[in-house]
């Protein structure tokens, strides 16, 4: 599923009083770039004064809810003031969930990794279909961030989030799922 570059990065639709905001950088696996941070945190800031909006929903296009930060974005840069900026510009997008007004759920068709494992766990409610996972993957690039451990922690508990943090191994939606076979097909 593609979308045409010069889509907006974020859709919003208002069905009555629930305004269902669309992750659309499926071409991206809806990665979160400073562009995508940008129209969250305007859409937030634009619902904690909206005392029509009684829910807030969350979703994305395509097959990723989201992969977290763009590498590619972040990689194309070795400037420490622009890497600060774009953290600092998420961290504050993330406490805005937790600040608004109305309950904001999180409605998951599918992977949510790194950051964007973070923006579900910021969320109040998470709604996941059974084709969802969920990991904080830095570790297996090389990379650590702790700043999903704390939303993270809160919704799965201490010892599992360190298990992802460390590990970077995801988890399933849906634990009462059928046991896949290990790797000697047992």
């Amino acid at each position: 599923m593609s979308t045409p570059l010069n889509e907006p990065v974020l859709l919003r639709h208002d069905d009555g009083c629930i305004a269902i905001l669309t992750l659309n950088r499926p071409h991206a696996m809806n990665a979160l770039s400073g562009e995508l941070i940008d129209a969250l945190q305007a859409e937030f800031d634009r619902l904690a004064v909206d005392r029509t909006i009684r829910c807030v929903i969350i979703e994305a296009k395509g097959r990723a809810f989201s992969t977290g930060h763009d590498l590619r974005e972040v990689a194309a840069s070795r400037d420490y003031a622009f890497h600060h900026d774009l953290l600092t510009r998420c961290s504050r997008m993330m406490l805005s969930i937790q600040r608004l007004p109305q309950p904001v759920i999180a409605k998951v068709q599918a992977m949510a990794t790194a950051a964007g494992c973070q923006l579900v766990a910021a969320c109040d409610l998470a709604v996941a279909s059974s084709e969802a996972t969920f990991a904080t993957s830095g570790i297996t690039n090389g990379l650590f961030c702790g700043t999903p451990s704390v939303p993270v922690g809160r919704n799965v508990g201490k010892k599992r989030a360190l298990d992802m943090l460390f590990t970077g191994q995801c988890i399933e939606a849906f634990v009462n799922k059928k046991p896949k076979p290990d790797w000697k097909g047992r």
